[in-house]
């Protein structure tokens, strides 16, 4: 984790805060009143507990672990988490960063990432960078039936204290090796968020891009941590405070020309990269109202359906079919059902079944082609064991 001086950039706050306005949204706070403290505080104990977490070592295997069985306890799905693995530095350990997927309804090609590293370097890393750690977990719990606009990639990178490895190589290799380009709303990174024992923790830092190579996304970076600093307002006890991004694995998404926002701690520890980064010599509950904070501004940036949340009317597994309206091909999102098969069909206006196909060992997206079928209205259904999704399809 970088080190940051206490230097604070207000050059442009005024520009910053004009202009823009944000509801608060009474279906956003209700799911961020669920954040746990309870949680917050265990989860920071669990990952103390697993020790130094370096590439090679089992405690950073142990750590991954660990993670994958926090997402799956959450109601995540096998089929919704990506390994990606590398090696980095003339070293032959491999390290792996851990990504979660949860598919958008309206956007399902468009990505808000919620991330930070899990990585340590001198000694358990409880706040650097724990504390982030458990802020994307307590997030990824409550967002996880929660329909939004956009999809979600929660993502857990390696590699950071040696020189930002992972989140190079998942820009790299997977952001732009996809085809097309992986489309990118926002990265927003979490990284060292725990706050200081014995000090009055009551602000958190909100980071914006200001680098020069490339700018050209500085107005938009700006302008989304605008947003940033207007829900942790909104949704959270906290005071804001405006600086700079830089030296987090926000930075070669920077570099990729992607619009980044973080948030980092205000009092800032003088215990990170050694031996006593423990959670003694942090502020449990500064780190629970980060989590707050971090809920209701992924809910913001990923565009929370409120009027279904708060009619209670999306179904408990975030199935979905889309483009809808559809015209060549149809892509099934599983979500987080906990099945392995699935048969789906497409039923006509007059009841007819014109499409009907069986997935064994289902991936997270499946893809049947549409282009036979007339234009119009039909009905999607999804049947797994007992389960059985319906959804009203448009052809055009």
């Amino acid at each position: 984790m970088k080190s940051k001086q206490i230097i604070f950039l207000f050059f442009g706050l005024i520009i910053l805060t004009s202009g823009y306005s944000q509801s608060f949204i009474q279906a956003y706070a209700n799911v961020v009143n669920q954040c746990s403290q309870t949680n917050i505080t265990a989860n920071l104990t669990e990952f103390e507990a697993l020790g130094l977490k370096r590439r090679g070592t089992a405690p950073l295997q142990n750590t991954l672990d660990w993670l994958k069985n926090k997402y799956l306890s959450y109601g995540y799905t096998a089929a919704q988490m990506q390994e990606d693995s590398y090696t980095y530095s003339g070293s032959t350990a491999v390290c792996k960063n851990l990504i979660v997927t949860k598919i958008g309804t309206l956007y399902p090609n468009t990505y808000v990432i919620v991330c930070g590293h899990y990585d340590s370097i001198g000694g358990t890393g409880t706040n650097d960078n724990g504390s982030g750690t458990s802020s994307i977990l307590e997030t990824a719990r409550l967002l996880q039936n929660v329909p939004t606009d956009y999809s979600i990639k929660f993502i857990n990178f390696s590699g950071e204290e040696d020189g930002l490895y992972g989140s190079q190589h998942y820009v790299s290799s997977v952001v732009n090796a996809t085809n097309p380009k992986m489309n990118i709303r926002l990265v927003f990174n979490l990284d060292e968020v725990g706050g200081v024992a014995g000090m009055v923790n009551n602000t958190i830092t909100c980071e914006r891009d200001t680098n020069t190579n490339p700018s050209t996304n500085n107005a938009a970076s700006a302008t989304m941590t605008n947003e940033l600093m207007n829900c942790v307002t909104l949704y959270s006890p906290l005071n804001t405070f405006l600086s700079y991004a830089y030296s987090s694995d926000y930075m070669p998404f920077q570099s990729n020309n992607e619009i980044i926002t973080g948030f980092f701690e205000t009092n800032e520890t003088t215990h990170k990269h050694s031996p006593t980064d423990f959670l003694i010599y942090m502020d449990p509950v500064y780190n629970y109202n980060v989590a707050k904070a971090t809920i209701g501004a992924t809910l913001h940036f990923a565009q929370a359906n409120a009027a279904a949340m708060a009619a209670d009317k999306f179904d408990e597994y975030g199935v979905s079919f889309f483009p809808n309206p559809s015209k060549d091909i149809l892509n099934i999102n599983l979500g987080s059902l906990p099945v392995a098969d699935y048969t789906f069909s497409i039923i006509d206006i007059n009841g007819k079944e014109v499409l009907n196909t069986t997935f064994k060992a289902a991936k997270l997206i499946e893809t049947v082609s549409v282009a036979t079928l007339s234009k119009g209205i039909y009905l999607g259904i999804l049947q797994a064991g007992d389960n059985r999704i319906t959804k009203k399809i448009v052809i055009e």
